[in-house]
């Protein structure tokens, strides 16, 4: 509950009275990165969730569910439906927040953005499973959590990146949030769609 509600509210608050942000771009700044936490906060909680499996494991319950006719295709199935409820009620928590912090927004961008931001978080459950899956329970989220939010800041997520160093600025591309974050911020900001964000998040 901590990493699905507190952590991602506390980041967009931490963020949104930053005055550097602020005069970056004004109320589509606030926005951007309204949107940057909401991705942050699915993926986090999509991932911790999938990583749930690793605690089954220690207590034993894998294996207690091969003598039940559940399948291993129907258990990963709905380990990835519950890491992507917990995105879900991430991105609906930080959009709430944003709402009441003065983040404006046409009801068209709010749906199309949370939907964006929510959807990319499946590639996270993924990544979050297969780690529950590799790695003893309790070192799983003291690995994936540094690893997230280490990503998560070099991609640009919390952030304009015209704010950070160069370096990380070139860095920021190759970043899997990166690609997330962009197809998330698209329908605010518009232009032209980057088919190598796509790549940038499979990858």
């Amino acid at each position: 509950m901590i990493l699905t509600l507190v952590v991602p509210i506390a980041l967009f608050l931490l963020f949104r009275t930053n005055k550097r942000i602020a005069s970056a771009g004004g109320t589509e700044a606030a926005a951007a990165s309204m949107i940057g936490v909401a991705v942050y906060g699915a993926m986090l909680a999509a991932t911790s969730g999938g990583a749930l499996v690793s605690v089954e494991r220690a207590l034993g319950w894998s294996r207690q569910l091969r003598l039940t006719p559940l399948r291993p295709p129907a258990y990963i199935a709905i380990k990835l439906l519950i890491a992507m409820l917990l995105g879900l009620v991430s991105v609906g928590v930080v959009y709430v927040a944003g709402a009441f912090g003065g983040v404006r927004m046409t009801s068209e961008t709010w749906v199309l953005t949370g939907v964006l931001a929510w959807g990319a978080s499946l590639v996270f459950a993924t990544f979050g499973l297969f780690m529950g899956c590799l790695l003893p329970s309790e070192n799983v989220m003291q690995i994936i959590g540094p690893v997230l939010s280490d990503f998560a800041l070099v991609g640009g997520l919390f952030v304009p990146l015209s704010l950070l160093p160069s370096a990380i600025q070139d860095v920021s591309p190759y970043m899997p949030p990166y690609g997330v974050a962009q197809i998330a911020r698209f329908p605010l900001v518009g232009g032209t769609f980057d088919i190598t964000w796509i790549v940038s998040l499979v990858l």
